[in-house]
């Protein structure tokens, strides 16, 4: 299946393109539709087969296409590990790149202050680590009534 197919707004698609993304992988294929539905979606696929592109690229679409109003947190994405988060944070960076969509990297290990900042200042995306995560929630610097 052409990602063409899957009703992606034309900033995404200009943004695969770019990355010479053409066809969706079994699991992006599967993944993408029901998620741009709004639809809980639930998938399990091995390492290097575009698992973040299957969740990111309906995330963003759905950020792309809502109000915006405040400059609140509006999605939270949680990962077990950096590395994942930084490796996801790539994927909406790249995936996004044609749109307004801010995203925020949280995690342990370095200084919370540039994160603090970023949360003060407003992003649409934060993806976090749960530990650093709750800390700053603890801490009062994260506001989960938008998400």
């Amino acid at each position: 299946m052409l990602f063409t197919d899957l009703r992606l707004v034309e900033p995404i698609l200009r943004s695969l393109s770019d990355l010479n993304y053409q066809t969706a992988t079994p699991i992006q294929a599967a993944a993408i539709p029901p998620a741009l539905e709004g639809r809980d979606v639930l998938g399990c696929a091995q390492t290097g087969t575009g698992k973040t592109a299957a969740f990111a690229l309906p995330v963003l679409q759905r950020l792309a296409s809502a109000a915006r109003g405040d400059r609140r947190l509006r999605c939270l994405i949680l990962c077990p590990t950096r590395e994942l988060a930084v490796q996801i944070n790539e994927g909406f960076r790249d995936y996004g790149s044609h749109l307004r969509v801010s995203t925020a990297l949280v995690f342990g290990g370095v200084g919370q202050g540039p994160q603090v900042q970023a949360l003060r200042r407003g992003v649409d995306v934060a993806i976090a680590t749960p530990g650093r995560f709750l800390d700053l929630m603890r801490q009062g610097h994260v506001d989960l009534r938008s998400v």
